[in-house]
């Protein structure tokens, strides 16, 4: 509700003879209008997650936040979970397919899902399971993509890169504040 507030009173007293005077200045600051201000992208809880590789125990995983990344200014922002090459690549929370999208160079095969105000990141992927499309509601456990070397893996080198990032309003899969996954899934149990 808007209403006029006041901050100030000045009182001003003159005493002449038997006459008194008294004076009084009231400041009134005019409403403004009410306005409601999207929330902040860190009040988006972070959704429960689990590990998303089929077998993959939470004990297992290794934390490489912030580590550099090809001999550059380039850090690491994911968790990389080593597997067999073929191992199925669940997703780690309810959501949708946002985009499936082939990286020339860095995460090759990848799939972005999005839960919430929130993106997930699957890289380095051998291919996507059989009817996955972008728009597809999937839900936690279901096999998304198969574990692979592709994009700058390197060749043999197995694994998923997974990436979190919280989104703000309207943005797209390819941007967000990207957040380290390893304390979201430690201590999580595994898909089997």
């Amino acid at each position: 509700m808007n209403v006029p507030r006041i901050v100030g009173w000045t009182v001003a007293a003159l005493l002449a003879g038997s006459v008194t005077f008294l004076a009084a200045t009231v400041r009134v600051i005019e409403p403004q209008p009410e306005t409601v201000s999207a929330p902040a992208v860190e009040d988006a809880p972070a959704p429960a997650l689990i590990v998303p590789v089929a077998g993959v125990d939470a004990s297992k995983l290794r934390s490489s936040w912030g580590e550099a990344r090809g001999g550059g200014d380039r850090v690491h922002q994911g968790l990389d979970i080593m597997a067999p090459a073929g191992t199925p690549v669940i997703a780690a929370a309810d959501g949708t397919v946002e985009k499936l999208y082939l990286s020339k160079g860095g995460g090759g095969i990848t799939l972005y899902q999005r839960a919430g105000r929130w993106m997930l990141y699957y890289a380095h992927l051998a291919g996507y399971a059989p009817g996955i499309a972008e728009g597809q509601p999937v839900r936690a456990g279901q096999t998304l993509a198969y574990v692979g070397d592709t994009g700058n893996a390197g060749a043999g080198n197995h694994h998923l890169h997974f990436g979190v990032a919280r989104m703000a309003p309207g943005e797209g899969w390819w941007q967000g504040a990207p957040v380290d996954p390893y304390p979201l899934l430690a201590g999580k149990p595994s898909a089997r």
